[in-house]
């Protein structure tokens, strides 16, 4: 994995693998990774992508659950702006699917995340439903065909589809200023009088087993952007003879990959044994996320240390590639998820260690 550094656009960059693959899936996997290469940091190239292949793409809990994940990481390893793009499109797709719908064509976004303010409310209209209010956190929102949109009905909160092409979809200008992810607009929309429909039943989207499978999908896109940046560090190191401070780095950051590729491995085979349903499946998702993101920030701490200002400073694709995952990162609510996890804990006594 230590040798597929890519120094330019037109550089090979192999797959990062999560556990066992066939030979049709290193193939496949291979494929991606080129199509993603050539894709890097174009949102219209991103979207062709995940509509012409996203849905060529495993769902969570079948069978493949490891090379999903080894697409995923493999696709964010040459490009982050490519997997923010692609992975909530197949979360989309499992989704509608765990409702017994079919995904449908076009391009899909998940616009879940609670914002500050009024939440926004859905009202019943017939047998479907409008949407009214501002929801925060939607990226791509106004490029993206379709988006699966929480809101409120009452005090509870519900799923609903709706197409983005609706005359009351809007998104807000000027509302996204980030320097990671900078094509990924993640501003909120406005929706007024938009029609939507209900997908799964109030509550549905957050206690369905599927949520925290996504949760960890999530989690192989950040280990793949932490393996795109460990490669520029490792070939530091095979372009001159490391000193002993450039072996420490290296070798932490081989120990911390290992770590959370092993435990994204553990949990690909414990989805695809049916064991990771219920509380089990979340404790999982918790645990899977706090390794991975630990081991990314210890990646971004120790290449930084280890190559010092240069590449941050003349090298756009290294320079992107770290704004783009630590502001993915964050997508992890770092102490907010250990305490969640600590309370698992005292609550289960019984826990396995």
């Amino acid at each position: 994995m230590t040798s597929e550094h890519a120094s330019g656009p037109g550089a090979t960059v192999r797959p990062v693998r999560i556990g066992g693959t066939i030979l049709e899936q290193e193939r496949r996997l291979a494929d991606l990774t080129a199509l993603a290469r050539e894709a890097a940091g174009d949102v219209t190239a991103a979207l062709a992508l995940a509509r012409d292949h996203g849905s060529e793409l495993p769902r969570p809990g079948g069978g493949s659950t490891a090379y999903l994940w080894s697409a995923l990481a493999s696709i964010a390893a040459a490009d982050l702006t490519v997997a923010r793009v692609l992975e909530p499109h197949v979360d989309a797709q499992a989704i509608l699917e765990q409702a017994g719908e079919q995904p449908g064509s076009g391009t899909w976004g998940v616009f879940a995340a609670e914002g500050p303010g009024e939440p926004l409310r859905a009202t019943a209209h017939g047998e479907s439903y409008v949407l009214d209010g501002r929801k925060h956190w939607c990226s791509l929102g106004g490029v993206l065909d379709h988006a699966l949109v929480s809101a409120r009905v009452g005090e509870e909160r519900q799923l609903f589809a709706v197409d983005l092409d609706h005359p009351g979809v809007t998104a807000v200008p000027g509302t996204w200023v980030a320097r990671g992810l900078a094509a990924v607009d993640s501003g909120p929309l406005d929706l007024v009088g938009v029609d939507a429909r209900p997908v799964g039943a109030p509550g549905w989207y957050l206690d369905r087993p599927g949520f925290a499978w996504g949760a960890i999908g999530v989690a192989a896109v950040w280990f793949g952007g932490a393996v795109g940046v460990a490669r520029r560090l490792a070939a530091a190191s095979s372009s001159r003879d490391p000193d002993q401070v450039a072996l420490l780095h290296l070798g932490a950051v081989d120990a911390a990959i290992h770590a959370a590729r092993s435990v994204l491995d553990q949990a690909a085979t414990a989805l695809d044994a049916g064991e990771l349903s219920g509380a089990p499946g979340w404790r999982a998702a918790l645990r899977v996320r706090e390794i991975v993101a630990t081991t990314c920030e210890e990646v971004l701490r120790r290449t930084a240390h280890g190559l010092g200002p240069g590449p941050l400073a003349t090298e756009e694709e290294h320079a992107r590639r770290v704004a783009d995952l630590e502001l993915y990162l964050r997508q992890w609510h770092a102490e907010r998820d250990q305490a969640s996890l600590g309370r698992q804990v005292v609550d289960d006594r019984a826990s396995d260690w």
